[in-house]
């Protein structure tokens, strides 16, 4: 497996705190079955105020990182990334190499949770005339999305990307985060699953765990979400839509959308 959003770097942002945390991190997703992970380590979030990374700074440290992956034999391949906080500064910071993934041609974008800026889709698709596709960080934790899944159909029917987070399918986020995970598996409204692990405790590596659910629309898609699409995302091709099981979930989001927007005297 390929694990895509994850914050494995020792003292970097808010994942691992040390080099021993990175490696037991490490170890569990070996013990999994995963065999490269896509470090997404937080870019421009108000809680990387005071801290400074760079693409020589992250380099470093995944290399260290990866000398003590190969000499303990744990086969597993990092590959530099970001989850890039949302900012109207998008399409300026594609210069920076670290901020995107897959030679260039897509960005991780992690949200406001409360709610998304007024000017989100114009950024987004400046992103795009750039030639960055948007991958939309765990959608089932923002409210706006909890509240009307038609929102995350449009980023969805515009082309852009959708990871979903391990955690959130299983429970690790609260009931309503996982109900809309749920939802949005249902409705096939999503490309990549990702386990946005941050520690060897209660946010460790969790792919496995979801597989064991045995979903059905995650088992019949098993190949797809967790070697083929992340696979693709790393070497910049495009990825393989799933199959909407659900589209009478889109139907009933609009609906609620359209009775929540009117008034009957």
């Amino acid at each position: 497996m390929i694990d895509f959003h994850n914050h494995i770097l020792p003292g970097i942002d808010d994942g691992a705190k040390n080099i021993e945390v990175s490696i037991n991190m490490l170890r569990e997703a070996h013990s999994q079955g995963v065999s490269d992970v896509v470090n997404t380590v937080h870019y421009q979030h108000p809680k990387m105020d005071g801290k400074s990374i760079n693409e020589k700074i992250i380099k470093k440290s995944v290399l260290e990182v990866q000398d003590i992956l190969d000499s303990e034999g744990i086969n597993i391949k990092i590959h530099i990334g970001a989850e890039v906080f949302f900012l109207p500064n998008l399409p300026e910071i594609i210069k920076d190499p670290i901020t995107t993934i897959g030679n260039g041609k897509y960005m991780l974008i992690e949200f406001p949770i409360m709610h998304f800026p007024h000017n989100y889709e114009e950024t987004l698709f400046q992103l795009c005339l750039n030639d960055v596709t948007p991958v939309i960080a765990h959608p089932e934790r923002y409210r706006e999305i909890q509240f009307d899944l038609y929102k995350l159909e449009k980023l969805f029917d515009r082309g852009y990307l959708v990871q979903l987070d391990a955690g959130s399918i299983l429970g690790h986020f609260g009931k309503e985060c996982k109900k809309v995970a749920l939802k949005i598996i249902d409705s096939g409204l999503y490309h990549l699953i990702g386990s946005d692990a941050h520690n060897d405790g209660n946010r460790n590596f969790c792919l496995e765990q979801v597989r064991a659910l045995k979903i059905p629309s995650i088992v019949d898609n098993e190949k797809t979400l967790f070697f083929d699409n992340p696979n693709k995302l790393i070497n910049g091709e495009p990825l393989i839509d799933l199959l909407r099981t659900d589209i009478s979930l889109l139907e009933k989001s609009r609906i609620k959308r359209f009775f929540s927007k009117s008034t009957f005297k």
